[in-house]
């Protein structure tokens, strides 16, 4: 079966999307099948894949094909429009160079079913029309990877606090909170221990409803594992964080042990300690916590510096940060040699992340 780890933080901005994509790259350059999902209604991880520029591109996912369905809010389609049939498993579009990786495109309609989503799981327990909504995303997502026997399900979601990410993560079997350097990310600990119980609370309540359990999409028995951070965007100087982003990672972590963690730990959302620090042995790199971030759980699981001219080119050939071939880096001589010393080391970090990933879920699945 599957693992679905939902990426999430409801700060905007923070690289959600690219994480999806080169993390789920290197799962599936490790042996792994996996399906990137995009339930963003701004679809940036569908036109970063694809290489979308234009409505006209979007317009080739959206064909009027009963019998085909090959985006997020089509597949949900049988269940928030009352139709007559069971929700099917999408195609999902192959991707370039990545035979074990594949999308699972978005759509700008999907926002459409916030509404509906956030009216169901408020009252669903009561009126039956609606008991079908709040497990219809993730029994579709399950058949999908089903079909495709997939090994892991990566979510990118949408910076926001509404009734659709409340369903993905509290569905999901972990989850992931990518992170800036930066003052607002490190206020993002607060808002999420504020925001995540009360999400827990809606879905150990939902859980018990047997009118959800009754469901033609039954509501799953799912509790969300806290897999740790990913913090990016940081400026290296002689090999180090400079003094101003190692003050916000310091920051983060701190808030991520004061405030996330007691409140994560209350809801079962996390993972025993040596898990976490079992993970925190693999790779060599500028992971090193100071001696006061007594919790694992608190280190991150990759600490990336900016990926400056690289994420343009990896946009533009729709391929990770990582893995462009020379003639894709157009540079030659020194500054080439440059650019693929970055590259390695993107390699070597997001391998050693993939890696801490599979530790953790193959844990995950046992609590």
């Amino acid at each position: 079966m599957a693992i679905q780890i939902a990426l999430f933080n409801h700060k905007g901005g923070v690289g959600k999307t690219t994480t999806t994509f080169n993390l789920g790259w290197m799962l599936a350059e490790k042996g792994k099948k996996v399906i990137i999902v995009d339930c963003d209604p701004q679809c940036n991880l569908t036109g970063m894949v694809l290489g979308f520029k234009d409505g006209e591109d979007f317009d080739s996912l959206y064909p009027c094909d009963e019998d085909r369905v090959r985006n997020i809010r089509d597949g949900l389609e049988p269940a928030f429009e009352s139709r007559p049939v069971l929700i099917e498993p999408v195609d999902c579009m192959p991707i370039k160079r990545q035979p074990n990786m594949l999308l699972l495109p978005g759509h700008i309609g999907l926002a459409e079913y916030e509404v509906t989503l956030g009216i169901s799981q408020e009252l669903s327990g009561s009126l039956r029309t609606l008991q079908n909504l709040p497990g219809a995303m993730h029994y579709l997502l399950s058949k999908t990877a089903k079909r495709y026997n997939a090994d892991y399900v990566l979510v990118d979601m949408s910076p926001s606090l509404g009734p659709i990410n409340q369903n993905l993560l509290m569905t999901s079997d972990c989850f992931i909170v990518p992170m800036f350097p930066d003052y607002f990310s490190a206020m993002a600990t607060v808002s999420l221990s504020s925001i995540l119980p009360k999400w827990c609370s809606w879905a150990k309540h939902a859980k018990t409803l047997p009118l959800l359990q009754e469901a033609i999409y039954p509501f799953p028995d799912k509790t969300p594992k806290f897999l740790g951070t990913i913090i990016q965007n940081i400026y290296i100087k002689k090999g180090v964080p400079a003094a101003v982003f190692q003050h916000w990672i310091d920051e983060i972590r701190s808030g991520v042990v004061e405030n996330l963690l007691p409140v994560l730990d209350e809801n079962d959302m996390l993972l025993p300690d040596e898990v976490y620090h079992e993970a925190s042995l693999i790779g060599s790199d500028q992971m090193q916590l100071p001696l006061f971030f007594r919790d694992t759980a608190s280190q991150p699981i990759l600490q990336l510096s900016d990926f400056n001219t690289l994420i343009v080119l990896s946009q533009e050939h729709h391929v990770p940060v990582y893995d462009l071939e020379d003639h894709e880096l157009g540079k030659a001589g020194d500054v080439a040699k440059n650019m693929k010393e970055s590259m390695n080391r993107f390699r070597a970090l997001f391998s050693d992340g993939a890696d801490r990933i599979i530790i953790l879920t193959e844990n995950a699945e046992s609590h």
